[in-house]
């Protein structure tokens, strides 16, 4: 729950239900359930890691009105990038980091 408070995320309510899990909720509207009793991931991410390709979502995208905004916070707390920032054509733009649970995240900008 750190890590997504640094993204602007606050836990709004949990432990909830047999998983348990506990909602994140951002300013913006954007809401999380993190599922609290996983055991820690011990190996790749298989829909991320791993060169056989499975179906699933395989990450998440934030759209954000200013991604190098967003990239210099997330540095200046210490979380490091997985990947870009790169253009996805001629109007978007994204970076990569992963939570402590290995799942990725995608800020995107739109231009």
């Amino acid at each position: 729950m750190r890590f997504y408070e640094l993204l602007g995320f606050r836990k709004t309510a949990g432990p909830l239900g047999p998983e348990p899990l506990a909602i994140l909720a951002h300013p913006s509207g954007v809401e999380i359930n993190l599922v609290l009793n996983a055991p820690k991931a011990s190996e790749p991410n298989v829909l991320m890691d791993l060169p056989q390709k499975h179906p699933g979502i395989t990450h998440f995208a934030l759209l954000c009105p200013d991604i190098m905004t967003a990239k210099a916070h997330l540095e200046s707390v210490g979380i490091p990038l997985s990947g870009g920032p790169i253009r996805f054509g001629p109007e978007a733009q994204g970076f990569f980091l992963r939570d402590p649970d290995d799942n990725v995240i995608e800020p995107h900008q739109r231009d």
